[in-house]
């Protein structure tokens, strides 16, 4: 969970000519109005991507985006890369199986499938099931929005802030004893982003520890926003 630093200090797509990194509050409402303006990727259902390095914040703003959408009466389910990683070293694992055992068993119309790993057991547990019913899949973790997701995804969200905070936060979390693999993944997510442009490919990049006032319940402090055009006919 290493700097993105060579990625920093321009917008996201069209916006690089107009939106510089500054932070500004945007209403979570806002980001479910262009998801559901456009169509749906995956059968009946939405997807949004929300990734960046460890410990910037991801979860956090999974949480806030499904609370706003299960107040819309959207059916929502969350699926968090930790667990499908096999470990420390299988993270792109996680993302293979996400895609050929979720995303793609949902475009097909079937209800997707994954097994939660278990980071305390190191192996693969329960088997749980997202139905192909649901109206709006937020999958959340570093590689969440690899290249091969994104002809599935409605919206793409980067979160990020400074190395120390999100290496203290990991530290608070896991325990002193995982310094190294903290570390040792921070270089590997580095060139990994790198390799998948990820960050660059983001339509919204949020500040995962912001220095102004905003409300966690309806709003996020974006950097960039770079929202999809949609057909205002689209449903």
């Amino acid at each position: 969970m290493e700097s993105t630093d060579p990625d920093r200090g321009g917008g996201v797509g069209k916006a690089s000519d107009t939106a510089a990194d500054h932070s500004s509050p945007l209403t979570i409402d806002l980001l479910l109005d262009n998801v559901l303006a456009g169509p749906a990727g995956l059968g009946s259902t939405r997807l949004i991507g929300i990734d960046g390095p460890a410990g910037s914040g991801k979860t956090t703003v999974a949480a806030a985006l499904e609370a706003r959408a299960k107040l819309r009466d959207l059916n929502t389910y969350v699926i968090h890369m930790d667990d499908l990683y096999d470990g420390w070293t299988g993270a792109e694992r996680g993302f293979g199986l996400l895609r050929d055992h979720v995303l793609q068993r949902l475009a097909d119309g079937r209800e997707g499938r994954y097994r939660r790993y278990d980071w305390y057991v190191g192996a693969y547990a329960e088997l749980h099931v997202v139905p192909n019913t649901v109206d709006l899949l937020i999958v959340e973790g570093v590689t969440a929005c690899d290249r091969d997701a994104a002809h599935w995804q409605s919206l793409r969200l980067w979160v990020e802030t400074s190395n120390e905070v999100r290496l203290e936060r990991g530290i608070d979390r896991d325990g002193e004893a995982l310094r190294d693999h903290w570390l040792e993944w921070m270089r590997w997510e580095r060139d990994h982003f790198a390799e998948q442009a990820t960050r660059s490919r983001a339509h919204v990049i949020v500040d995962g520890d912001p220095a102004i006032p905003f409300d966690p319940t309806v709003e996020l402090v974006t950097k960039s926003v770079a929202l999809p055009p949609h057909d205002s006919a689209a449903s």
